[in-house]
């Protein structure tokens, strides 16, 4: 073992009569790193547990584009639209939905929502795995009614339950005796519930022929074309490859275009607290200055002893910058722990409820990623060890004569 490492290792363990606020010091710092490190490793694994959770019910739930047309309700071919899109090796999957504004009433309610026909296994959507309550069967029941799945909030509003019949009447100007609604019935097979309301209160879901029986469609019109690429990184470059390639009078929206203030605030939340925490271990990696500082002049006699003795200047300094270091390793041990710890009791267990409307979710999710752990390793010891090495310069300039010369 080096000179250094061993005297400093030394220092750090032991301890003189009337060192105990040295001790409590050491403490301190310690839990200060700690806390700083666990704080901020907690803070990242929350907010990346968002950002997934989050981008996971997006964009299972919405499609990653739809095409419609320009100044017109209707895409009329949408049987040619979709076969000329099998040429993008991109596209997993893609659907003709018919989509429309309705009236929708049960026995003691009645609202206005967003009928939507997909197909019956669900299209492009991941809706079947929010479903709650009852199951998601859009076929027609046994009773000849097709079923319908509804979003919990809008089901609530309605006071519907699993089984009902639900009225759905369209919408298209002033009801008259000549201007009648378009009527259908429904039987409520099933309520999902994604925790965002612009999902959860908006949409009813039914197959896609019940729904053009109801709007008077024909085969081959759709509200627009809905498509889900392979790889959803690729949003974002594909669009760019959609505007060229749909000419005009079709246009495209993304997913991004469609609910961007969502990712907006995902993304806030990934920067900022992030930062905010940082802060925290800033500053207990500057609290070690005065640690060091205590160190060093509890330590000067022996400083002034080892210079006498030959002792190079860069090996005093090697072992009061060795003593921050244990400091900030030990702290971030400390720190790594307690940040595993709360991940598997957060996952375990759910210790920190959420507010659904105000958050999309039940609780706070957690996603440890390896790299933060190492980027908070680093920056860590980078902090502490420029913080030690001021102190450490300063019992490395120490003169041997003037602690003699007093007496120390």
């Amino acid at each position: 073992m080096k000179l250094e490492t061993y005297l400093a290792l030394r220092y750090f363990k032991g301890s003189r009569k009337g060192s105990r606020f040295l001790s409590f010091i050491k403490i301190m710092s310690i839990t200060g790193v700690a806390i700083g490190s666990a704080g901020l490793l907690i803070a990242l694994s929350i907010v990346h547990g968002f950002k997934s959770t989050i981008n996971d019910k997006v964009l299972g739930f919405a499609p990653h584009f739809t095409i419609t047309q320009y100044l017109d309700p209707f895409v009329e071919r949408s049987d040619t639209l979709l076969t000329y899109l099998d040429q993008f090796p991109e596209i997993e999957q893609k659907q003709a939905v018919i989509e429309g504004q309705v009236m929708i009433q049960t026995r003691d309610e009645v609202t206005g929502t967003i009928l939507k026909g997909v197909e019956r296994e669900g299209g492009v959507s991941d809706l079947k795995e929010y479903v709650r309550t009852g199951v998601y069967d859009l076929g027609t029941q046994s009773n000849g009614m097709p079923g319908l799945v509804l979003g919990s909030k809008l089901a609530s509003q309605l006071q519907a339950e699993v089984g009902d019949i639900i009225t759905v009447y369209t919408i298209e100007g002033i009801p008259s005796l000549l201007n009648s609604p378009n009527i259908k019935q429904f039987v409520l097979t099933g309520l999902y519930e994604t925790g965002i309301d612009q999902f959860d209160d908006v949409f009813a879901i039914s197959e896609k022929s019940h729904v053009r029986e109801l709007f008077k469609m024909n085969d081959k019109e759709a509200n627009g074309i809905e498509i889900q690429l392979a790889d959803a990184s690729q949003v974002k470059a594909f669009q760019t490859v959609l505007d060229d390639r749909i000419p005009f009078p079709y246009f495209n929206t993304s997913i991004y275009d469609k609910f961007g203030n969502i990712f907006a605030w995902v993304e806030l939340q990934e920067n900022l607290i992030p930062l905010v925490i940082s802060v925290m271990i800033i500053v207990a990696a500057f609290n070690l200055i005065g640690t060091v500082l205590m160190m060093i002049l509890e330590r000067t006699r022996d400083i002034g002893i080892l210079k006498t003795m030959g002792t190079k200047s860069g090996t005093v300094r090697k072992v009061f910058l060795l003593e921050g270091l244990i400091v900030a390793a030990i702290g971030l041990s400390i720190g790594i722990g307690i940040s595993l710890l709360f991940a598997f009791l957060q996952s375990e267990f759910q210790i920190i409820p959420l507010s659904e409307e105000n958050y999309y979710m039940s609780y706070a999710p957690v996603e440890p990623h390896l790299l933060d752990f190492l980027i908070v390793a680093l920056v860590t010891f980078v902090l502490c060890g420029l913080a030690s090495w001021i102190p450490a310069r300063i019992a490395a300039k120490t003169d041997p004569l003037k602690v003699i010369s007093y007496g120390r």
